[in-house]
């Protein structure tokens, strides 16, 4: 299965999620009218996005990540990452090198949802 791709972010407070990815990637969010829940499209300058209300409890207990975690790209990681935690986000797993492809690290929105940042550069090690 090939073809258009989109992404949707599970939140608890909506308004606090949309000031969070606001801040962090500048997206803009457009209420979409109609739907049996309230969901918002993120307008980005890449992939398709939704934000709506978390419809179940975050799992508890040793499961780990309960998630299919999407990894945004940006020029400057250090930069984003210094973003991240200015807006009350954490760190889950510190910047690492994947060799000769790019620098990558997770992070916790305020939401608990983990997402992962990555800045190509061949020359990481």
């Amino acid at each position: 299965m090939n073809g258009p791709s989109y992404f949707e972010i599970q939140a608890d407070n909506i308004e606090r999620a949309k000031n969070f990815y606001e801040s962090l990637f500048g997206w803009k969010f457009a209420k979409a009218e109609g739907l049996p829940v309230e969901y918002w499209r993120i307008e980005t300058k890449g992939p398709r996005g939704g934000l709506l209300k978390r419809p179940a409890p975050v799992p508890m207990g040793p499961a780990g990540t309960n998630a299919f975690t999407c990894s945004m790209q940006v020029d400057n990681f250090d930069e984003a990452s210094k973003k991240i935690l200015d807006t009350a986000g954490q760190i889950a797993l510190p910047k690492f090198a994947i060799p000769g492809v790019c620098w990558q690290g997770y992070f916790l929105d305020t939401e608990g949802n983990t997402f992962g940042l990555f800045q190509p550069d061949m020359e990481a090690k």
